[in-house]
């Protein structure tokens, strides 16, 4: 990826939810990602804070060139796509989770 096509910086760190449809409530997803040049792996938070989609998120590893999580899917998600974000110590990033429940 060459310097004019990066996201700005700031918005560098990259995230994955695997499996991503997830397919019913209480399903264990795991997170996964780079910092992008962040510190590593602070916070990851699934839906918005008055509604989190995520729950019992725990970080198993923290690294700048590697993260891992995983969460379960809030009881109370019905069908449709939510944010995850991560917070990566000076990095941040996003991606879709999609629930068919």
């Amino acid at each position: 990826m060459t310097h004019e096509n990066q996201p700005p910086k700031g918005a560098r760190a990259t995230v994955r939810v695997s499996p991503n449809p997830t397919t019913h409530r209480g399903q264990e997803v795991t997170i996964t990602g780079t910092c992008g040049g962040g510190t590593g792996l602070k916070s990851v938070l699934g839906g918005f804070p008055d509604r989190p989609a995520l729950e019992n998120i725990r970080i198993l590893e923290s690294g700048p060139d590697r993260f891992v999580a995983t969460a379960n899917v809030a009881g109370h998600i019905g069908n449709g796509v939510g944010p995850v974000f991560v917070d990566c110590g000076g990095e941040a990033g996003v991606t879709l989770l999609v629930t068919h429940v």
